[in-house]
């Protein structure tokens, strides 16, 4: 039987050359983060960085997050400043993405930063992109891999399903640990969140002073287009299903065990109900049900995130 899987590869030393040799010469790769899995290209190469918003039908307008092994690989590329080193020694590598100011003579894509003097930058802490990162001579611009504005993977089948056999290079890391995209920051000027993460504004506020932006703004980092994050099936925030062929994404242990009712933690945990949260859109979506309705997520730490993604797919 012929395997359609034939571009997913479990890792090993051949496969890590193999990847880098690709991404060397342009090529995009689908790489798995803590976070969900992304869709890696030389951030330096304008050939790469095309063929991932291509791949992506992605909008111009929509810069990429530019991956980096550390501090030091960063540093020929971007402006650092007080907020950002307290931040990076709290919580780096991890979950989360600062928006810099570029420098001039940084190698960085134009197309990438969509024509930005800003770049969005992240330290992902998962050891298969992070053992590519240390061997490579430059970042990788790692968008989630999906069409854009559908479902992020949070496994290497998920991005099979996706790109099929349109990318040659997928490698297989496991279920992503985290499972919703990394907390942004805009550190530019007063530092803003600009989007939820798991590592929630009450943690970022012990070290620097924040706000949420609420105002409509630049499109600065992923995640800020209104309509995202869509199984591409209608769903409605609030109510309950009425007939056999609707979904129904419950939280917590008072709900029925039943068919259509998919529950993000039966135990109530906001973190288990977050790596859940993409998983369980998929499966809705590959059941073939028709509409998804979902109940009350406690809007507090990682719901926070959660009803934003949600919010977002509804629209």
């Amino acid at each position: 039987m012929k395997n359609i899987y034939s571009n997913i590869y479990s890792f090993n030393k051949k496969v890590l050359f193999k990847t880098i040799k690709s991404l060397d010469g342009g090529n995009i790769a689908g790489l798995p983060t803590e976070t969900v899995y992304g869709l890696a290209g030389n951030a330096y190469s304008e050939k790469a960085i095309k063929k991932i918003y291509n791949l992506k039908k992605r909008p111009k307008i929509n810069p990429l997050i530019i991956h980096y092994y550390n501090i030091k690989d960063a540093e020929k590329d971007i402006v650092f400043n007080n907020q950002f080193y307290k931040l990076y020694k709290k919580f780096c590598p991890g979950p989360i993405t600062f928006i810099l100011k570029k420098k001039f003579k940084s190698k960085i894509s134009s197309i990438a930063t969509a024509n930005l003097k800003t770049v969005a930058i992240r330290f992902p802490n998962h050891r298969i992109i992070r053992s590519i990162l240390k061997q490579i001579n430059f970042p990788l611009a790692m968008p989630s891999a999906n069409v854009s504005s559908g479902l992020s993977p949070i496994d290497a089948y998920g991005v099979f399903e996706e790109f099929k056999k349109k990318i040659d290079i997928i490698i297989d890391g496991g279920r992503s640990k985290i499972g919703i995209e990394s907390t942004v920051i805009d550190l530019t000027g007063k530092p803003k969140i600009l989007r939820h993460g798991i590592i929630s504004e009450n943690k970022i506020k012990k070290f620097v002073k924040i706000n949420f932006s609420k105002k409509k703004s630049k499109i600065k980092a992923p995640g800020m287009l209104q309509r995202h994050y869509s199984p591409g099936i209608p769903i409605k925030i609030g109510g309950k299903p009425s007939k056999s062929n609707e979904a129904y994404i419950v939280f917590g242990p008072k709900h029925k065990n039943i068919s259509n009712y998919f529950n993000l933690s039966k135990k109530a945990d906001l973190k288990e109900a977050a790596a859940n949260l993409y998983k369980i859109m998929r499966e809705i979506k590959n059941k073939k049900f028709k509409k998804i309705f979902v109940s009350k997520i406690p809007n507090v730490g990682p719901g926070l995130a959660i009803n934003d993604r949600l919010k977002r797919a509804s629209k």
